[in-house]
């Protein structure tokens, strides 16, 4: 079968701020490059907009992800002529409502297109009060009635093997939404000094939205344990604090601002706020060490561990939930026990206090980031795409 036309169907697309925005952006544009007509569906008014070339278009067209995106998806995917509608799910990214959760089986009425969900995390729909195990059955409803379900990391992969399941599951993970593109004239001192970073002082690095999982209070606490060890070290939090689809965000965000002004480390804690894809790469470049401190473990599923990979950053993160091959210890990062602040401590000053570690740790990061290119996630997309059309 030859090239297909492809509806990426998405609650967020950029500028919106939001990780499955820019994932959706980066696998359309790899899609189009390999011949395949691709539609991104996301909500607007605006119309549609198409690519210079006429092989991708955005259409803006679904006012609300509420029961009233069904007509507007099924007369889109009809006029379209879609051999496929890939949903982007992530529940916040749909205002917490479960009409997206139906929405394949809705579309079954028609032989065509084949429907396949692409499950960011698991994480259930509000349905109301109280609705406990119900919010289970609308996330996995939609892999029921899907055609085909795609999983970025093996824990959702475990998860949904524990529920019987007849659809095809099939593990692509992500990468990274930042490729290296420095600015021009960047020169590494100059972006270290605008944050009063002066020569011979650890500067950490944190890429992301900060949210409870993505342990924002313990990179306060490390830092603060690393002062008190006598390193003068500084904080750099690159990107937009909370994006644009996930409210409860903004209110973790205040809870790390009250232990920034608790430890009097206001001096210490720099934030870009939101700013380009190339200002983005600079920062990244800028840092010594990427600390990742998710509560939930170093996971596939994290574009911005994806995003310090590709940017060959040492990075301390910490164990994954399950074993996770690709994630090798001392080679590719250095992983330390969840929740443990001091193991977080421990790590980081070994990685600035160790030039051969750090050397090690940046080849790891740079040759395990080949494993995650935009052309290999969309090639083995589209084939198992062709499989569920042919």
């Amino acid at each position: 079968m030859g090239s297909l036309q492809i509806g990426l169907v998405t609650g967020e697309y950029p500028p919106d701020q939001g990780g499955v925005g820019d994932f959706t952006r980066e696998v359309a544009q790899a899609l189009a490059r390999q011949g395949h007509g691709v539609h991104v569906i996301t909500t607007g008014s605006q119309g549609t907009v198409a690519s210079s070339d006429g092989t991708l278009f955005v259409h803006r067209d679904v006012p609300r992800w509420d029961w009233s995106c069904w007509r507007h998806l099924s007369d889109l995917s009809a006029a379209m002529g879609l051999d496929v509608v890939n949903i982007q799910y992530q529940a916040a990214a749909y205002q917490m409502h479960p009409a997206i959760n139906l929405l394949p089986w809705r579309l079954r009425r028609r032989r065509r297109p084949a429907v396949v969900v692409t499950f960011h995390d698991l994480r259930v729909p509000y349905l109301f009060p109280k609705a406990g195990p119900v919010r289970w059955q609308a996330v996995f409803a939609l892999a029921r009635w899907a055609d085909g379900v795609i999983v970025t990391n093996p824990e959702d992969e475990r998860q949904l093997a524990a529920t019987p399941l007849t659809t095809p599951v099939r593990r692509i993970p992500i990468g990274s939404n930042i490729a290296p593109s420095l600015p021009d004239g960047f020169e590494r001192d100059e972006w270290r000094r605008q944050w009063g970073v002066g020569a011979g002082e650890l500067l950490m690095g944190y890429f992301g939205f900060l949210n409870e999982r993505k342990g924002g209070q313990d990179l306060i606490r490390v830092l603060a344990g690393l002062l008190n060890r006598g390193v003068s070290a500084h904080l750099l939090l690159i990107g937009g604090e909370v994006g644009t689809s996930d409210p409860t965000n903004r209110a973790y965000a205040e809870r790390v601002d009250n232990l920034v002004r608790e430890f009097d480390l206001s001096d210490r804690v720099h934030r870009t706020g939101y700013v380009s894809a190339g200002e983005v790469s600079a920062c990244l470049e800028a840092v010594d060490v990427c600390v990742l401190p998710y509560q939930d473990g170093a996971s596939l599923r994290h574009g911005s561990l994806h995003a310090c990979l590709a940017h060959k950053r040492p990075i301390v993160t910490t164990c994954p939930t399950l074993s996770i091959p690709e994630f090798r210890d001392e080679e590719s990062m250095l992983l330390v026990r969840r929740g443990d602040v001091a193991a977080l401590v421990n790590a980081v000053a070994r990685v600035w206090s160790d030039k051969n570690l750090r050397g090690r740790l940046e080849v790891g990061a740079a040759r395990l980031a080949t494993e995650f290119t935009w052309e290999r996630i969309s090639s083995r997309t589209a084939g198992f795409f062709v499989e569920l059309v042919s």
